[in-house]
């Protein structure tokens, strides 16, 4: 049974008891979506590549955080976003109407996103002029598509209870998707991760890490 969790910035995460993780960090759930997958992977992809648009492939849909977050920014910034989300276990959508986390997004996006959730676990929904979503509901390995992105927020659970969605096969099947000078990014950093994402002709960088980590990945996608 998932339990919701207040963490330090005051915004809701979930806790998953089975898997013995929460959804989120507990320093701040809000905090940690805006610098990990927001400021290092979407905002500083639209700033190297001066963009107009932008298509996130997000492994780990879970609660839609990163998602609402990173649709409110493109709507004040008036750029175009295509969000692809994989969800092994999409969460009850009356659960995500207890998140809160309309306290942080415009409303005409919580007042959208909600209604066309279901939806979007069928087929791609244009969530506001200029925002589509689709949510793929199958395992990682599982997922397939002809469309290549230009960011990748990697948002598994931590590599002590899912091992398997660190694994090189798993990376290197999601980073297919990427395009080339494509970015991933996710809150963890490992030996085993940046070996792996080096392997693959990616560009390792270390950068700061939001509250609770010291530091984070972010990789370029090198391959022309």
């Amino acid at each position: 049974m998932l339990e919701f969790v207040i963490t330090s910035d005051g915004s809701k995460t979930l806790y998953h008891p089975a898997i013995g993780e929460h959804y989120h960090s507990r320093h701040g759930a809000v905090q940690e979506s805006q610098h990990v997958f927001l400021g290092k992977g979407l905002a500083y992809f639209l700033e190297t590549h001066r963009s107009e648009a932008a298509s996130i492939l997000e492994i780990g849909f879970g609660t839609g955080l990163n998602f609402l977050l990173s649709a409110d920014y493109c709507q004040k910034k008036g750029i175009q976003l295509d969000y692809t989300g994989v969800e092994a276990y999409p969460i009850a959508m009356n659960l995500l109407a207890q998140t809160g986390y309309e306290a942080y997004v415009a409303p005409t996006l919580w007042e959208s996103f909600l209604p066309h959730y279901t939806a979007s676990l069928q087929a791609a929904q244009a969530i506001l002029v200029g925002c589509s979503l689709e949510i793929a509901p199958c395992q990682a390995l599982q997922f397939a598509t002809k469309k290549r992105y230009d960011v990748l927020y990697f948002d598994a659970f931590a590599a002590a209870h899912q091992p398997d969605m660190w694994t090189a096969e798993t990376l290197r099947h999601v980073c297919a998707f990427l395009k080339p000078g494509g970015i991933f990014v996710t809150y963890a950093i490992t030996g085993h991760l940046k070996r792996t994402l080096k392997s693959f002709g990616f560009t390792i960088e270390k950068v700061p890490g939001a509250p609770g980590k010291r530091e984070m990945l972010r990789a370029i996608n090198d391959h022309q």
